[in-house]
């Protein structure tokens, strides 16, 4: 067995980690495109075609990104897929990402403040819970008054 017993230094490891991406594995990729560029207005900005056919893809919002790949139909996991998974995205204002979803046909939950955050929450077509989340001075528990 050999063992690396190269020191490396705080710097040099957070210098060379950049980014977390999560990958969300789908049943159908053309719903969740249409759900997370449509409805979120995510832009694509990488994809790999094989066969003729979209496999995999990157979208972008703003500085966060995520990544899509469709199950292969044989290899579909039994269950309910992003079941415990959320991912939180960090923005300016959640409230205005709500209006906005809404505006393109997504229904979230009612904002609340958590933890000093408005929180925008919704489910993606396979149960991926999405959160997007803004620093608030609103008392905890919260609800926003929907003008709708």
């Amino acid at each position: 067995m050999t063992v690396d017993t190269k020191p490396e230094t705080a710097s040099t490891i957070a210098t060379n980690v950049q980014q977390a991406v999560p990958f969300f594995m789908v049943t159908d990729l053309q719903a969740s495109l249409r759900y997370y560029v449509d409805g979120l207005g995510f832009k694509m900005t990488n994809r790999w075609i094989d066969e003729g056919k979209l496999r995999w893809c990157w979208l972008q919002h703003g500085g966060a990104s995520l990544m899509l790949q469709e199950y292969r139909k044989d290899r579909v996991p039994a269950g309910k897929l992003g079941e415990g998974m959320s991912v939180c995205f960090q923005c300016v204002d959640a409230l205005a990402i709500y209006r906005e979803v809404r505006a393109r046909g997504i229904t979230p939950k009612l904002p609340f403040v958590g933890n000093r955050m408005w929180v925008v929450s919704m489910s993606d077509p396979d149960g991926y819970r999405i959160d997007f989340e803004s620093p608030t001075d609103a008392p905890e528990e919260s609800e926003y008054l929907d003008p709708a």
